[in-house]
């Protein structure tokens, strides 16, 4: 039997060996062909009729998607981007602020006992018609929809309250494959996610099927309820926010992912990375789901495209208006800041634990002629942006922060102002601090003072504001993060003054270390180190431990850790799988979170 040319819509056959009664063939699905689970026959024809083999479960065949055939919709030139974005089995997603950013390492394990399996039941879960498996695109779409568990019994319960009782913290996890295989297995929701916890989830599904994937940060990421364009925040007279009448929010960071595919539903040129989100923030076609959407169409402008552009497009290019309520009830505009949304988009680079920013990938230079273009163009498409006329100003004013900040730590906000005119200024400062966690909800008001400052002409003033760790550090909520709104008023001209700063406190990291040597099926030892930062109690910690081809997630608790101890645990295991591999572990606790670490084993067989 020779070997068959490939028609379309037709697998290929090939006959390797035919040796007494053995033959050997080679089979070559074609490149559109469904993804799934298939059963394996072998059907004979004799004098007697057709004899088929039975059933048989070690016999059956997974098809997935395949980068490296190029006439698949997902192939992807690169060798070195396929080995990241489709058989990393780890990863670094991103968070804090942009002036501080912060990551965290994760076992994406697609390639783990059980995850495949879990993958193709997400689809079936969710009633995809076979033919549709054959479509990145819809495979993509469905995905995005049944990652979160809003309104279709998904994947992933989302939870921002602060309250995991019944589950586990969306920052105590340290991978993907638990969450996937306890699904699969308990047929019911997992609890608790956040964005990235959906991102690295996702990631997993997509790299498992064979779609090139990575997770990715944008760093004060607007989520504009009415599609101006505008993030319009309203202050009272005190420069306090209205959290009644500011509607729209600003996430300090936001994690979605982006796939990479042809897009033949669209014109030329705009296939490639592709933004799905699992996180639900708004329905699209009535389910909490966005994208697929083309990263190279959201850069230009080009948001009449399917699927959820114009969401994408406002996360990244919204201005951030400040509006001053009066007590008749009307609004006036105290400033517009066009650089504060989508300041930095990142990612894993490539073969290393490195940044990669992407942020041009999204966006024109502000300021710049494409810049201005774009934004024309997702104008001409439905997107509105009001114009806001601002007075000329005299007076500036720019909060800065010197050092990283350690948690639990003292430490001054800089406010530098700036006088330009030819004249004496006085002002009356308002500085307002809050807890906030990372989505921009305010917890908890911690700081309330008002400063008078004066400024000779042409002068530049710095003043300095003390925060004391004894305000703050009680109510400390979720990603300890701070949110300072700065406002005041010049004396002389009425001129509003507004600047606000998010603070993200650096965190103390695990220690993780191995002894023994590193050999298949050879045991070895961990430890995890670590010592409570904090002058209180640690209470209730969960203490995490996985890594893929080296061992399955274990879990310790500690009902009490007191301030300045330190505490160890050692675990056994024995490596599967040679290569290079890590270890991850994660400590949390309701008043310390985001506190991991990770050490790389090469193990040899």
């Amino acid at each position: 039997m020779p070997e068959q040319e490939q028609e379309q819509g037709k697998w290929r056959s090939t006959l390797l060996k035919n040796e007494n009664n053995s033959v050997t063939l080679s089979l070559c699905p074609n490149a559109d062909c469904i993804v799934g689970k298939f059963r394996m026959y072998v059907a004979v024809m004799t004098p007697y009729g057709i004899r088929r083999t039975p059933r048989a479960p070690e016999r059956d065949v997974y098809i997935i998607f395949n980068p490296w055939a190029e006439d698949d919709s997902v192939f992807l030139s690169d060798e070195e981007e396929r080995k990241e974005y489709v058989l990393n089995e780890y990863g670094t997603i991103y968070y804090g602020e942009a002036s501080n950013v912060e990551c965290r390492p994760w076992n994406f394990g697609q390639f783990e006992y059980g995850v495949l399996d879990a993958c193709l039941y997400v689809m079936d879960r969710a009633q995809m018609p076979l033919i549709g498996r054959s479509d990145p695109i819809k495979v993509c779409r469905l995905a995005s929809a049944m990652v979160n568990a809003k309104d279709d019994d998904g994947i992933l319960v989302g939870n921002w309250s602060g309250d995991y009782t019944y589950g586990v913290a969306p920052t105590a996890w340290t991978g993907s494959v638990e969450i996937l295989v306890n699904y699969a297995s308990s047929r019911n929701p997992v609890c608790y996610g956040q964005c990235w916890v959906f991102a690295a989830v996702f990631n997993t599904f997509l790299r498992c099927l064979g779609i090139p994937a990575r997770v990715v940060t944008n760093f004060f990421s607007a989520h504009d309820n009415n599609g101006n364009l505008k993030v319009d925040v309203i202050l009272d007279d005190e420069g306090k926010i209205n959290t009644y009448l500011t509607k729209d929010s600003i996430w300090n960071y936001h994690c979605w992912n982006e796939c990479w595919m042809t897009r033949p539903d669209l014109p030329a040129g705009f296939g490639g990375w592709q933004v799905v989100d699992a996180t639900p923030q708004e329905t699209s076609d009535g389910l909490y789901r966005c994208g697929p959407a083309s990263v190279q169409a959201i850069k230009h402008g080009q948001v009449c495209f399917p699927y959820d552009a114009p969401f994408v497009y406002a996360e990244i290019n919204s201005d951030v208006v400040y509006w001053k309520r009066n007590k008749d009830g009307t609004q006036e505009a105290i400033k517009v800041n066009k650089q504060h949304v989508g300041q930095m988009v990142l990612t894993k680079e490539v073969g290393r634990d490195a940044q990669k920013n992407i942020t041009d990938l999204y966006k024109f230079k502000e300021g710049s002629e494409e810049e201005r273009l774009s934004v024309e163009t997702a104008l001409t498409y439905g997107l509105n942006r009001q114009t806001v006329h601002m007075e000329g100003n005299d007076v500036d004013m720019e909060v800065r922060l010197q050092d990283a900040i350690l948690i639990g730590s003292d430490f001054k906000l800089n406010l530098e102002f700036r006088n330009r005119s030819r004249e004496r200024r006085t002002m009356s400062i308002y500085v307002n601090g809050n807890i906030v966690i990372y989505t921009g909800v305010t917890s908890k008001e911690f700081k309330s003072q008002t400063l008078k400052v004066s400024l000779e002409a042409q002068h530049t003033r710095v003043v300095d504001v003390s925060i004391q760790s004894k305000d703050y550090i009680n109510h400390l909520v979720e990603q300890a993060m701070l949110h300072f709104i700065i406002t005041g008023r010049v004396n002389e001209t009425t001129q509003i003054l507004t600047e606000q700063k998010v603070i993200s406190f650096q965190i103390p990291k695990l220690t993780v270390k191995t002894t023994g040597m590193p050999r298949v099926n050879e045991e070895m030892s961990v430890t995890v180190e670590f010592k409570n930062p904090l002058q209180k109690n640690l209470e209730n910690v969960s203490l995490r431990l996985e890594g893929p081809g080296l061992m399955k997630t274990k879990v310790k608790m500690y009902s009490l850790i007191p301030p300045n101890t330190p505490l160890t645990w050692t675990e056994y295991f024995a490596p599967s799988k040679p290569g290079r591999r890590k270890l991850i572990a994660c400590l949390d606790s309701e008043a310390l979170r985001q506190v991991y670490g990770e050490t790389e084993v090469n193990v040899m067989v």
